[in-house]
């Protein structure tokens, strides 16, 4: 699939628009459901066990149908593919808020439901990464995640305290109902935006085959070898800075839920500033020497956070390190669209977000019960320590490689 790079200047921010305002719709209804069960969850059980279980469904089925998801998103329309997933999560969400008003409020339809939402976003995720380089410029794709970035943590700044008026005023059915309603709107301005049909679906080969095409492809591939394998490691260390601060908030500072809220604003007010200095950046010119140092200063950050002697302290270290967040997403989001081929590119991405959410539920299998035997300021302390170490032996490693081709 040949994309075209000197496409006219205003029809791509046009089609750019358009495809931003329909993602951040949908990340905004999604993004309130997340936090309205993580919390509903939290709030209710305060347990490890229960927030394993919690990240297991959301996170799994994502990793286990997200290379089918790649490669559909290599053969098909991408566009018609972020339509049905947005349609199908949509479609649980609004079972789970029925089920929900006819009484039947167990937990687990909760886990059930998070476990059909993840299928659907194992699908929708490869498809919206690859697809915007046949909307954007080449030299135009670190300005635009930037912009996206912005976009979706304002919105992601808004979601928690949402949510956290939903759960106070009309319950957790509030929060289903806004997610069903912003992924309506999200596949009615996606459908206005004319996007080309990949000519790979003509010539499709093997399921089987194509998979294996995109892991080969990445592991044959020096640098790209070497990202994965630094984001398996990072994302394994991450895990208890993502999953388990709601519960570490509940334990040692209160259960409030207005405290759960407070820390999602910092994190995504953080996210908003970030956003903004990427899309006026324009570009990173070493990008992976940009994500290196973003690794180790998330491993510096969320280590403070087991340091935290009060809340205020804590929502301190935890915006510094929210800081980083999309610096490192977008260099590494476009190191990946500048990188690979555009017929390869859902496969590669699919790979790329199996690593990286499959070791979240990976890990939490063990942090999860980890953290009722253990403080879980001690468990961040320990794994952000050797987060920082996976950081700075990412950076040696690509400073070795360089030097080699330099024959230095």
């Amino acid at each position: 699939m040949e994309i075209n790079h000197t496409m006219p200047h205003a029809h791509w921010k046009k089609r750019s628009a358009f495809f931003l305002l329909s993602q951040n719709l949908s990340l905004f209804g999604s993004s309130v459901v997340g936090f309205a069960i993580l919390w509903h969850i939290t709030l209710e059980t305060s347990s490890g066990l229960w927030m394993m279980l919690w990240t297991i469904c959301a996170l799994l089925p994502a990793v286990l149908v997200s290379l089918f998801g790649g490669v559909w998103a290599d053969r098909y329309n991408r566009k018609h593919l972020i339509m049905l997933a947005d349609g199908f999560i949509a479609l649980a969400t609004l079972a789970l808020a029925i089920s929900f008003l006819l009484g039947f409020r167990r937990m687990e339809l909760l886990l059930i439901a998070s476990v059909v939402r993840s299928l659907g976003t194992g699908v929708q995720t490869p498809a919206v990464s690859a697809i915007y380089p046949q909307l954007v410029p080449k030299d135009r794709l670190t300005q635009v995640q930037g912009i996206n970035q912005t976009l979706g943590s304002s919105l992601t700044l808004l979601s928690p305290a949402i949510g956290g008026v939903l759960l106070g005023t009309a319950g957790i059915v509030g929060a289903f109902f806004v997610d069903v309603v912003t992924a309506a709107l999200a596949i009615i301005v996606l459908s206005r935006i004319p996007v080309e049909r990949s000519p790979v679906a003509s010539a499709a080969k093997p399921m089987r085959k194509e998979i294996g095409a995109g892991i080969s492809y990445i592991f044959r591939h020096d640098r790209l070898r070497r990202l994965v394998i630094c984001a398996l490691f990072s994302f394994l260390l991450i895990t208890p800075a993502f999953v388990l601060t709601p519960l570490m908030i509940e334990r040692t500072f209160g259960g409030e839920v207005w405290r759960l809220t407070v820390n999602e604003i910092v994190w995504s007010a953080a996210l908003i500033i970030s956003g903004i200095f990427v899309s006026m950046k324009g570009r990173f010119r070493d990008k992976p020497r940009t994500i290196a140092v973003c690794v180790v200063a998330f491993g510096i950050m969320f280590g403070l956070l087991g340091f935290s002697w009060n809340f205020a302290s804590f929502l301190v270290f935890m915006g510094i390190a929210g800081f980083f967040w999309p610096v490192m997403s977008t260099a590494q989001t476009v190191f990946i669209q500048e990188t690979v081929p555009s017929d390869m590119l859902g496969r590669v991405f699919s790979v790329t977000q199996i690593i990286m959410m499959g070791a979240v539920p990976l890990a939490i299998l063990f942090y999860g019960p980890l953290a009722d035997v253990v403080r879980i300021e001690t468990i961040l302390i320990i794994s952000s320590a050797l987060l920082a170490v996976v950081g700075l032996i990412y950076r040696w490693s690509e400073r070795r490689a360089g030097l080699r081709e330099r024959g230095e």
